[in-house]
């Protein structure tokens, strides 16, 4: 998923200011999914946000869907630059590399990013409000399952590289739950649905290490 907004292949790369504008198309939605919820994700409240005419908008993303994609698109490239800042690696293997290559660093730092990420309201809020558009809008649950596929790839990519010579379906799989766990937890860790303890996190550490497939941590 590239982010980039639905543009006519004849269109020319967006300029500099070009790229400052969409920004700012973003942010302003983001703002309104956070601040005021999804329900007030329209067009015209976007533009508005963004002190722009609903042509402008328009312009960068024809559709509601596009706007949505290109936030989550933003999400997940903020995430894998995290991911490989912890890793010391790229989420996604270099061409050429050996399947299976270990991770740089420790996996249980890798976990802790995660959990980091997770715990933040303001992202939580974010990714909440999407979901709930995506339950009615079956547009934006395209983008929203195009997204997580994504987001479970890159996962997978990490656990292979820890895991050498296992089944790209295992991994594929234990993606798929640690993903599944860290995006529930990130409603209680938030504080959004409940409340943090220490024995809660350590218990979601085992876990996620056990998914990432670290025998040293699994005692």
């Amino acid at each position: 998923m590239s982010g980039q907004p639905a543009r006519d292949e004849h269109t020319p790369p967006l300029t500099a200011k070009g790229d400052d504008r969409r920004r700012a198309l973003l942010d302003a939605a983001e703002h309104i999914l956070i601040e005021q919820g999804n329900a007030r994700l329209s067009m015209r409240a976007v533009a508005a946000t963004a002190g722009v005419r609903l042509g402008h908008l328009q312009y960068y993303f024809p559709a509601r869907a596009d706007l949505i994609q290109a936030v989550l698109a933003r999400a997940l490239e903020r995430s894998l630059d995290r991911l490989t800042r912890t890793t010391g690696a790229p989420a996604e293997a270099p061409a050429g590399a050996p399947a299976g290559t270990a991770l740089d660093g420790d996996p249980a730092d890798l976990v802790a990013a995660l959990l980091t990420e997770h715990a933040d309201p303001r992202l939580t809020r974010l990714f909440a409000e999407i979901w709930a558009l995506a339950a009615r809008d079956d547009a934006v649950a395209s983008v929203a399952r195009a997204f997580y596929r994504d987001y479970r790839d890159h996962v997978a990519t990490v656990i292979a590289r820890a895991n050498p010579g296992q089944p790209d379906a295992v991994n594929l799989a234990r993606a798929e739950v640690l993903v599944m766990l860290l995006e529930g937890a990130s409603l209680f860790r938030s504080g959004i649905t409940g409340d943090r303890s220490a024995a809660t996190d350590t218990e979601l550490v085992r876990t996620a290490l056990r998914l990432l497939g670290d025998a040293a941590h699994e005692r």
